[in-house]
Protein backbone atom coordinates (compact mmCIF):
# COMPACT_ATOMS: atom_id res chain seq x y z
CA UNK A 1 0.00 0.00 0.00
CA UNK A 2 1.41 3.59 -1.01
CA UNK A 3 1.94 5.74 1.46
CA UNK A 4 2.22 10.12 1.09
CA UNK A 5 4.26 11.71 3.62
CA UNK A 6 2.42 14.48 4.90
CA UNK A 7 4.42 17.45 5.78
CA UNK A 8 2.51 20.43 7.51
CA UNK A 9 3.37 23.77 5.29
CA UNK A 10 4.61 25.37 8.43
CA UNK A 11 7.66 23.40 8.65
CA UNK A 12 8.02 22.47 4.90
CA UNK A 13 8.64 27.14 5.02
CA UNK A 14 10.90 26.62 7.72
CA UNK A 15 13.26 23.68 5.37
CA UNK A 16 12.95 25.98 2.79
CA UNK A 17 13.79 29.14 4.82
CA UNK A 18 16.78 27.21 6.42
CA UNK A 19 18.10 26.30 2.79
CA UNK A 20 18.49 29.35 1.78
CA UNK A 21 19.75 31.19 4.84
CA UNK A 22 22.53 28.05 4.94
CA UNK A 23 23.10 28.91 1.33
CA UNK A 24 23.39 33.03 2.08
CA UNK A 25 25.70 32.51 4.50
CA UNK A 26 28.16 30.52 2.55
CA UNK A 27 28.25 33.06 0.21
CA UNK A 28 28.36 35.79 3.04
CA UNK A 29 31.93 33.75 3.97
CA UNK A 30 32.98 33.72 0.73
CA UNK A 31 32.88 37.46 0.00
CA UNK A 32 34.25 38.20 3.47
CA UNK A 33 37.13 36.03 2.48
CA UNK A 34 37.93 37.59 -0.81
CA UNK A 35 37.44 40.80 0.88
CA UNK A 36 39.74 40.12 3.91
CA UNK A 37 42.13 38.26 0.97
CA UNK A 38 41.75 41.54 -0.66
CA UNK A 39 42.53 44.35 1.75
CA UNK A 40 45.52 41.58 2.66
CA UNK A 41 46.89 41.64 -1.14
CA UNK A 42 46.72 45.91 -0.97
CA UNK A 43 48.21 46.14 2.13
CA UNK A 44 51.40 44.09 0.92
CA UNK A 45 51.46 46.48 -1.94
CA UNK A 46 51.24 49.29 0.23
CA UNK A 47 53.97 48.09 2.14
CA UNK A 48 56.03 47.14 -0.64
CA UNK A 49 55.63 50.42 -2.38
CA UNK A 50 55.09 53.10 0.45
CA UNK A 51 56.55 52.05 3.72
CA UNK A 52 60.22 52.90 3.70
CA UNK A 53 62.74 51.72 6.30
CA UNK A 54 65.85 54.13 7.64
CA UNK A 55 69.16 53.32 8.51
CA UNK A 56 71.17 55.81 10.03
CA UNK A 57 74.86 56.55 10.85
CA UNK A 58 77.19 59.46 11.30
CA UNK A 59 79.16 60.72 8.41
CA UNK A 60 82.79 59.47 9.15
CA UNK A 61 85.81 61.90 9.21
CA UNK A 62 87.75 61.44 6.00
CA UNK A 63 85.69 58.60 4.13
CA UNK A 64 85.00 59.60 0.65
CA UNK A 65 80.92 59.93 0.16
CA UNK A 66 81.22 56.74 -2.38
CA UNK A 67 82.68 54.98 0.06
CA UNK A 68 80.38 55.13 3.28
CA UNK A 69 77.59 54.90 0.93
CA UNK A 70 79.28 51.52 -0.24
CA UNK A 71 78.79 50.30 3.94
CA UNK A 72 75.17 50.15 3.61
CA UNK A 73 75.60 47.81 0.55
CA UNK A 74 75.23 50.03 -2.63
CA UNK A 75 77.02 48.83 -5.19
CA UNK A 76 79.44 51.16 -7.09
CA UNK A 77 77.22 51.58 -9.87
CA UNK A 78 74.64 53.35 -8.11
CA UNK A 79 76.71 54.97 -5.48
CA UNK A 80 78.43 57.11 -8.35
CA UNK A 81 74.52 57.61 -10.09
CA UNK A 82 73.61 59.39 -6.91
CA UNK A 83 76.38 61.56 -6.27
CA UNK A 84 75.94 62.41 -9.88
CA UNK A 85 72.25 63.64 -9.27
CA UNK A 86 73.57 64.99 -5.89
CA UNK A 87 75.91 67.46 -7.34
CA UNK A 88 74.07 69.87 -9.03
CA UNK A 89 72.05 71.08 -5.78
CA UNK A 90 74.71 70.40 -3.08
CA UNK A 91 78.54 70.11 -3.01
CA UNK A 92 79.55 66.73 -1.68
CA UNK A 93 82.92 68.13 -0.37
CA UNK A 94 80.96 70.25 2.50
CA UNK A 95 79.59 66.52 4.02
CA UNK A 96 80.12 67.54 7.86
CA UNK A 97 81.84 64.66 10.11
CA UNK A 98 78.78 63.71 12.83
CA UNK A 99 76.07 64.50 10.78
CA UNK A 100 73.73 61.84 10.24
CA UNK A 101 72.96 60.33 6.79
CA UNK A 102 70.29 57.66 6.43
CA UNK A 103 69.55 55.08 3.56
CA UNK A 104 65.68 54.25 3.41
CA UNK A 105 64.90 50.91 1.83
CA UNK A 106 61.31 49.49 0.98
CA UNK A 107 60.45 46.49 2.85
CA UNK A 108 61.89 44.14 0.23
CA UNK A 109 65.24 45.93 0.45
CA UNK A 110 64.86 48.34 -2.86
CA UNK A 111 66.50 51.52 -2.53
CA UNK A 112 64.69 54.33 -1.98
CA UNK A 113 65.46 57.14 -0.18
CA UNK A 114 68.80 59.06 0.78
CA UNK A 115 68.66 61.49 3.61
CA UNK A 116 71.21 63.84 5.18
CA UNK A 117 70.99 66.65 7.25
CA UNK A 118 73.12 69.71 6.63
CA UNK A 119 72.45 71.95 8.92
CA UNK A 120 69.73 72.53 11.39
CA UNK A 121 67.31 74.25 9.03
CA UNK A 122 68.19 72.19 5.54
CA UNK A 123 68.00 68.36 4.73
CA UNK A 124 69.45 67.18 1.29
CA UNK A 125 67.01 64.22 -0.43
CA UNK A 126 67.38 61.60 -2.91
CA UNK A 127 64.68 59.33 -4.31
CA UNK A 128 64.36 57.51 -7.35
CA UNK A 129 62.49 59.06 -10.18
CA UNK A 130 62.13 57.71 -13.52
CA UNK A 131 64.85 54.98 -13.90
CA UNK A 132 67.55 58.17 -12.09
CA UNK A 133 67.51 59.82 -9.00
CA UNK A 134 66.09 63.20 -7.90
CA UNK A 135 68.09 65.23 -5.35
CA UNK A 136 66.55 68.47 -3.14
CA UNK A 137 67.01 70.07 0.23
CA UNK A 138 64.29 70.29 1.99
CA UNK A 139 63.80 73.49 4.93
CA UNK A 140 62.90 71.36 8.18
CA UNK A 141 59.69 72.42 9.93
CA UNK A 142 60.75 74.11 12.86
CA UNK A 143 59.10 76.35 15.36
CA UNK A 144 61.12 79.64 17.24
CA UNK A 145 60.31 80.24 21.03
CA UNK A 146 61.15 82.61 23.56
CA UNK A 147 61.85 80.84 27.10
CA UNK A 148 63.05 81.04 30.13
CA UNK A 149 65.35 78.38 31.46
CA UNK A 150 67.73 77.96 34.45
CA UNK A 151 69.47 75.91 37.17
CA UNK A 152 72.38 75.33 39.30
CA UNK A 153 76.25 74.48 38.94
CA UNK A 154 77.45 71.44 41.09
CA UNK A 155 80.34 70.55 39.13
CA UNK A 156 80.82 72.66 35.96
CA UNK A 157 78.36 75.10 33.87
CA UNK A 158 78.58 72.17 31.47
CA UNK A 159 77.20 69.69 33.41
CA UNK A 160 74.57 72.38 34.89
CA UNK A 161 73.17 73.00 31.41
CA UNK A 162 72.86 69.72 30.38
CA UNK A 163 71.71 68.52 33.86
CA UNK A 164 68.15 70.70 32.93
CA UNK A 165 68.24 68.91 29.47
CA UNK A 166 70.01 71.51 27.53
CA UNK A 167 72.50 71.63 24.56
CA UNK A 168 75.99 72.05 25.82
CA UNK A 169 75.82 74.82 23.39
CA UNK A 170 74.33 77.38 25.45
CA UNK A 171 77.24 76.45 28.11
CA UNK A 172 79.60 77.88 25.66
CA UNK A 173 76.99 80.81 24.63
CA UNK A 174 76.63 81.87 28.42
CA UNK A 175 80.78 81.54 28.65
CA UNK A 176 81.12 83.72 26.11
CA UNK A 177 78.43 86.53 27.55
CA UNK A 178 80.46 86.11 31.03
CA UNK A 179 83.76 85.92 29.78
CA UNK A 180 85.22 89.46 30.42
CA UNK A 181 84.36 89.19 33.89
CA UNK A 182 83.99 85.36 34.97
CA UNK A 183 86.97 82.45 34.12
CA UNK A 184 84.54 79.72 34.18
CA UNK A 185 88.10 77.53 34.96
CA UNK A 186 88.51 78.65 38.59
CA UNK A 187 85.58 80.89 39.15
CA UNK A 188 83.14 78.54 39.08
CA UNK A 189 81.45 77.05 42.75
CA UNK A 190 79.23 74.55 44.01
CA UNK A 191 75.64 76.71 44.47
CA UNK A 192 76.34 79.14 41.63
CA UNK A 193 73.07 79.52 39.46
CA UNK A 194 71.93 80.79 36.23
CA UNK A 195 69.05 82.01 34.66
CA UNK A 196 68.84 82.82 30.68
CA UNK A 197 65.92 84.07 28.22
CA UNK A 198 66.76 83.07 24.68
CA UNK A 199 65.03 82.20 21.43
CA UNK A 200 65.55 78.23 20.95
CA UNK A 201 64.76 76.40 17.61
CA UNK A 202 62.65 73.27 17.73
CA UNK A 203 61.48 70.57 15.24
CA UNK A 204 57.47 69.75 15.15
CA UNK A 205 58.76 66.48 17.47
CA UNK A 206 60.08 69.03 20.10
CA UNK A 207 63.79 68.19 19.65
CA UNK A 208 65.93 71.03 20.27
CA UNK A 209 68.20 71.49 16.87
CA UNK A 210 69.61 75.04 17.52
CA UNK A 211 69.61 78.58 20.17
CA UNK A 212 68.97 81.81 18.71
CA UNK A 213 69.45 85.13 20.20
CA UNK A 214 70.19 85.19 24.04
CA UNK A 215 68.37 88.22 24.76
CA UNK A 216 69.06 88.30 28.84
CA UNK A 217 71.42 85.88 31.36
CA UNK A 218 72.50 85.87 34.95
CA UNK A 219 74.98 84.14 36.69
CA UNK A 220 75.19 83.82 40.19
CA UNK A 221 79.20 83.29 41.25
CA UNK A 222 79.41 82.84 44.78
CA UNK A 223 76.53 84.87 45.77
CA UNK A 224 77.41 88.04 43.50
CA UNK A 225 74.72 88.23 40.23
CA UNK A 226 76.39 89.38 36.83
CA UNK A 227 73.68 90.30 34.73
CA UNK A 228 73.59 90.94 30.95
CA UNK A 229 70.94 92.11 28.52
CA UNK A 230 71.38 92.48 25.01
CA UNK A 231 71.08 95.71 23.23
CA UNK A 232 73.20 97.57 20.33
CA UNK A 233 75.75 99.33 20.74
CA UNK A 234 76.10 103.76 18.84
CA UNK A 235 77.21 102.10 15.57
CA UNK A 236 74.36 99.92 15.64
CA UNK A 237 75.87 96.31 16.15
CA UNK A 238 74.29 93.95 19.23
CA UNK A 239 76.17 93.75 22.40
CA UNK A 240 75.76 92.73 25.79
CA UNK A 241 75.44 95.40 28.91
CA UNK A 242 75.20 95.04 32.71
CA UNK A 243 71.53 96.66 34.33
CA UNK A 244 73.39 99.83 34.41
CA UNK A 245 74.13 99.91 30.60
CA UNK A 246 78.08 99.23 31.14
CA UNK A 247 79.30 97.54 28.27
CA UNK A 248 80.43 93.95 29.37
CA UNK A 249 82.85 93.59 26.56
CA UNK A 250 86.77 94.40 27.09
CA UNK A 251 89.68 95.19 25.21
CA UNK A 252 90.23 92.15 26.44
CA UNK A 253 88.83 88.07 27.40
CA UNK A 254 89.22 87.29 30.81
CA UNK A 255 90.75 84.14 30.10
CA UNK A 256 92.83 82.51 26.91
CA UNK A 257 90.90 79.25 27.88
CA UNK A 258 87.09 78.75 27.80
CA UNK A 259 86.26 76.43 30.50
CA UNK A 260 87.57 75.26 33.82
CA UNK A 261 91.63 74.45 34.16
CA UNK A 262 93.38 74.93 37.46
CA UNK A 263 96.25 77.70 37.54
CA UNK A 264 99.23 75.56 38.31
CA UNK A 265 101.76 78.78 38.67
CA UNK A 266 101.01 81.96 39.62
CA UNK A 267 102.66 85.34 38.52
CA UNK A 268 105.69 85.29 40.47
CA UNK A 269 109.31 87.08 40.58
CA UNK A 270 110.84 84.13 42.47
CA UNK A 271 109.55 80.78 41.48
CA UNK A 272 111.33 77.68 41.63
CA UNK A 273 111.61 75.80 38.56
CA UNK A 274 111.13 72.72 37.89
CA UNK A 275 113.45 71.23 35.44
CA UNK A 276 116.37 74.00 35.80
CA UNK A 277 116.33 73.53 39.55
CA UNK A 278 116.81 77.27 40.39
CA UNK A 279 114.47 80.16 41.43
CA UNK A 280 113.76 82.90 38.76
CA UNK A 281 110.99 85.10 37.57
CA UNK A 282 107.76 83.67 36.24
CA UNK A 283 106.29 86.22 34.16
CA UNK A 284 103.37 84.77 33.56
CA UNK A 285 99.93 82.46 34.07
CA UNK A 286 100.34 78.31 33.92
CA UNK A 287 96.70 76.72 33.01
CA UNK A 288 97.02 72.86 33.24
CA UNK A 289 94.66 71.37 30.78
CA UNK A 290 95.06 67.95 28.76
CA UNK A 291 96.65 68.22 25.23
CA UNK A 292 94.67 69.29 22.63
CA UNK A 293 92.72 71.48 24.85
CA UNK A 294 92.01 74.89 22.17
CA UNK A 295 93.62 78.29 23.21
CA UNK A 296 92.41 81.56 22.15
CA UNK A 297 93.30 85.06 21.74
CA UNK A 298 92.39 87.41 24.07
CA UNK A 299 91.63 90.21 22.50
CA UNK A 300 92.16 91.50 18.30
CA UNK A 301 95.42 91.79 17.25
CA UNK A 302 98.37 90.41 14.85
CA UNK A 303 100.15 87.75 15.27
CA UNK A 304 104.12 89.20 15.42
CA UNK A 305 105.49 85.48 15.94
CA UNK A 306 104.16 82.18 15.34
CA UNK A 307 106.66 78.94 15.70
CA UNK A 308 109.31 77.38 18.01
CA UNK A 309 111.54 79.09 20.80
CA UNK A 310 113.58 77.57 23.01
CA UNK A 311 112.62 77.16 26.27
CA UNK A 312 108.72 78.29 25.47
CA UNK A 313 108.19 75.55 22.70
CA UNK A 314 105.65 76.40 20.33
CA UNK A 315 105.00 79.73 20.69
CA UNK A 316 102.35 82.54 19.64
CA UNK A 317 103.05 86.14 19.76
CA UNK A 318 99.79 88.59 19.73
CA UNK A 319 100.21 92.41 19.19
CA UNK A 320 97.49 93.98 20.70
CA UNK A 321 96.29 98.05 20.55
CA UNK A 322 97.76 100.33 23.51
CA UNK A 323 101.47 98.73 23.46
CA UNK A 324 99.54 95.21 25.11
CA UNK A 325 101.60 91.63 23.90
CA UNK A 326 100.04 88.37 24.72
CA UNK A 327 102.20 85.25 24.90
CA UNK A 328 100.82 81.70 24.51
CA UNK A 329 103.76 79.30 25.40
CA UNK A 330 104.38 75.36 25.16
CA UNK A 331 101.75 75.00 22.38
CA UNK A 332 101.58 71.28 20.79
CA UNK A 333 100.28 72.57 17.90
CA UNK A 334 100.33 76.44 16.33
CA UNK A 335 96.89 77.55 14.08
CA UNK A 336 98.14 80.75 13.27
CA UNK A 337 100.96 82.09 10.80
CA UNK A 338 103.04 85.61 11.31
CA UNK A 339 101.30 88.54 10.19
CA UNK A 340 97.83 87.01 10.51
CA UNK A 341 95.13 88.92 12.02
CA UNK A 342 93.36 87.44 14.70
CA UNK A 343 90.18 88.27 16.42
CA UNK A 344 89.22 88.16 20.02
CA UNK A 345 88.07 84.72 21.07
CA UNK A 346 90.19 82.95 17.72
CA UNK A 347 91.79 80.01 18.23
CA UNK A 348 95.25 80.46 17.49
CA UNK A 349 96.68 76.69 18.76
CA UNK A 350 96.27 73.97 21.20
CA UNK A 351 97.52 73.34 24.73
CA UNK A 352 100.73 71.12 24.42
CA UNK A 353 104.34 70.60 26.71
CA UNK A 354 106.66 71.93 24.39
CA UNK A 355 109.79 73.25 25.61
CA UNK A 356 110.84 73.55 29.26
CA UNK A 357 107.56 71.83 30.49
CA UNK A 358 107.14 68.81 32.97
CA UNK A 359 103.82 68.54 32.14
CA UNK A 360 100.88 70.00 29.54
CA UNK A 361 99.83 73.37 30.25
CA UNK A 362 99.73 76.99 28.61
CA UNK A 363 102.19 79.37 29.91
CA UNK A 364 100.44 82.60 29.30
CA UNK A 365 101.89 86.28 29.32
CA UNK A 366 100.53 89.94 28.81
CA UNK A 367 103.07 92.53 28.68
CA UNK A 368 102.87 96.49 27.89
CA UNK A 369 105.21 98.69 26.95
CA UNK A 370 107.97 96.14 27.84
CA UNK A 371 106.40 95.15 31.23
CA UNK A 372 104.99 92.07 32.36
CA UNK A 373 101.64 92.28 34.19
CA UNK A 374 99.98 90.08 36.38
CA UNK A 375 96.95 88.70 34.38
CA UNK A 376 95.16 87.42 37.28
CA UNK A 377 95.03 91.29 39.18
CA UNK A 378 94.84 93.01 35.70
CA UNK A 379 91.64 95.00 35.26
CA UNK A 380 90.37 95.18 32.01
CA UNK A 381 89.35 98.06 30.97
CA UNK A 382 85.55 98.25 29.45
CA UNK A 383 84.23 99.15 25.78
CA UNK A 384 81.75 102.26 25.55
CA UNK A 385 78.32 102.05 27.77
CA UNK A 386 74.85 102.74 26.43
CA UNK A 387 74.22 105.87 24.01
CA UNK A 388 72.92 108.48 26.27
CA UNK A 389 70.56 109.00 23.07
CA UNK A 390 69.27 105.16 23.38
CA UNK A 391 69.05 105.43 27.46
CA UNK A 392 64.80 105.41 27.05
CA UNK A 393 64.96 102.92 24.65
CA UNK A 394 67.74 100.55 26.88
CA UNK A 395 65.54 100.98 29.78
CA UNK A 396 62.18 99.37 27.94
CA UNK A 397 63.92 96.23 26.70
CA UNK A 398 66.00 95.53 30.12
CA UNK A 399 62.71 95.73 31.84
CA UNK A 400 61.25 93.57 29.46
CA UNK A 401 64.04 90.95 29.10
CA UNK A 402 64.56 90.99 33.11
CA UNK A 403 60.84 90.69 33.38
CA UNK A 404 61.03 87.24 31.28
CA UNK A 405 63.71 85.66 33.36
CA UNK A 406 62.31 82.77 35.21
CA UNK A 407 61.69 82.17 39.12
CA UNK A 408 64.66 80.41 39.91
CA UNK A 409 63.37 79.51 43.47
CA UNK A 410 60.06 77.57 41.70
CA UNK A 411 63.24 75.63 39.27
CA UNK A 412 65.06 74.68 42.04
CA UNK A 413 62.03 73.40 44.31
CA UNK A 414 61.56 71.14 40.96
CA UNK A 415 64.59 69.98 40.34
CA UNK A 416 65.94 69.03 43.84
CA UNK A 417 61.73 67.36 44.35
CA UNK A 418 61.91 63.50 44.64
CA UNK A 419 61.15 61.66 41.55
CA UNK A 420 57.50 60.53 41.50
CA UNK A 421 57.29 57.19 43.35
CA UNK A 422 59.83 57.21 45.65
CA UNK A 423 59.10 57.34 49.23
CA UNK A 424 61.31 59.04 51.98
CA UNK A 425 62.14 57.47 55.21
Amino acid sequence: MNRKLWVPGAVLGLVVISSAAFLYSDSSIERDLAEQARRTEARAEHLQSQVVLFSESAVPRGLPFNVFLQRFGIDAGTTAELAASVQPVFDLRQLRAGNELAIGRSVLGELRALRYRIDADRMLWVRPEGGDFRAEIQTIPSVTETVGVGGEVHGSLFEGITDIGERPELAMRLADIFGYDLDFYTDTRPGDTFRVVLERKKLTNGTVVSYGRILAAEYNNDGHAYRAILFHDGSGRETYFTPEGKSLKKAFLHSPLKFAAPVTSHFSAHRFHPILRRYRPHLGTDYGAPIGTPVQSIGEGKVVFAGRKGGAGNLVEVLHTNGYETYYMHLSRVLVRAGQRVNEGQRIGLVGMTGLATGPHLDFRIERHGQFLNFERLSLPSAEPVARRDWNEFAAVRNHAIGQLPNLGAILARNRAPASGTSSR
